[in-house]
């Protein structure tokens, strides 16, 4: 499978819709584009994209349904790699840093809690 970081803007924005709503028509997918190509590029899209091993389909009746080809799970983190690399040089850390904003004023007490025990159960992993 081509890497999501070779896809293009449109690929990615069609893949970002899906995510989002889970399982779509062509139409579904080229009302819910800004600025949207012709609904015949979209079609061509979801297929290049079906044969890319991004997204699969399945018939319902007259029409296609398009949903990803793999878990969320693994495209959330395909997609946090490649916002880590772009934004942030890999740097989880920095990403962190950017997401508490000036002195954490950013989160409640309840994520704060929530980003110590997860800090705290990836040092007991390492031993």
């Amino acid at each position: 499978m081509k890497k999501a970081s070779q896809l293009s803007r449109r690929e990615r924005q069609i893949i970002d819709v899906i995510l989002e709503r889970g399982e779509c028509s062509a139409r579904d997918v080229h009302g819910a584009l800004a600025d949207a190509p012709s609904y015949s590029s979209v079609r061509t899209l979801l297929g290049i994209l079906v044969e890319k091993g991004h997204l699969r389909y399945r018939s319902d009746g007259p029409r296609y349904l398009y949903s990803l080809a793999q878990s969320r799970e693994k495209v959330r983190e395909t997609a946090l790699q490649r916002l880590l690399k772009l934004f942030f040089s890999g740097s989880r850390s920095a990403a962190v840093a950017a997401l508490l904003g000036k002195d954490g004023e950013r989160l409640s007490d309840e994520e704060l809690d929530e980003l110590h025990d997860i800090i705290e159960k990836a040092r007991r992993k390492r031993g």
